[in-house]
């Protein structure tokens, strides 16, 4: 695989610091630049030529949206995932239309952020966002979050923990989180028994969700 060039437009010096150290650590790819408003990020994209940016939805001086719309004008080649605090569904659904490829919460591990970058860059997974039509109730009913949903529909498909970390974009480390919080809220103490209250409880048809958190 070709090294990945990334460009990172955010605010917050530590949420930089936290990027940038995950990013060195990855062999597949490079932090070519960064900035902290949104007035410097399209010279520097169109200076760089980055294969993928990294964007904060709240940027001074021209916010998140505003850049992202530009940057699929005037770069539509370069993937670009929105990462911010800002949990509003009016918010995320913008960025979809926008042209976003994901939609990336602060709150996610960075150490699955390079997991992501690549999947988001070779297109394997499908990016969208989550069904607001109430699909995801019976796993609010239990008790799950999202994330956790997501995870147990994955293992209702079969799929390894492997598989799952591939899919949702995390590590098999943060998989394997999701799982105990599974058990601990269903009650249960094996995969077995969680797909048996995955099928009984119609809980296998969470779509496998594009934000990250």
């Amino acid at each position: 695989m070709s090294t990945i060039n990334v460009v990172l437009a955010d605010d917050h010096g530590l949420m930089r610091d936290a990027v940038r150290m995950v990013i060195e650590d990855d062999a597949d790819l490079e932090l070519v630049g960064e900035v902290a408003n949104g007035r410097d990020l399209l010279p520097l994209v169109g200076r760089l030529r980055p294969d993928f940016v990294l964007l904060d939805v709240q940027l001074p001086g021209v916010d998140g949206l505003a850049c992202l719309e530009a940057l699929a004008t005037l770069h539509p080649n370069v993937k670009v995932a929105m990462l911010s605090a800002v949990d509003d569904r009016q918010v995320i659904d913008a960025a979809f239309r926008r042209g976003a490829s994901a939609y990336i919460r602060k709150s996610v591990n960075p150490y699955d952020l390079p997991a992501a970058i690549r999947q988001i860059v070779d297109e394997t997974v499908i990016h969208r966002p989550p069904d607001a039509s109430g699909s995801n109730a019976p796993a609010r009913a239990a008790g799950l979050s999202e994330k956790e949903a997501s995870v147990l529909a994955e293992l209702s498909q079969g799929h390894s923990n492997r598989e799952i970390a591939r899919r949702l974009w995390v590590s098999e480390q943060t998989v394997k989180f999701h799982l105990s919080n599974i058990y601990k809220k269903l009650g249960i103490t094996s995969r077995t028994e969680a797909l048996r209250y995955a099928y009984q409880h119609d809980l296998t048809a969470a779509a496998p969700p594009a934000l990250v958190e």
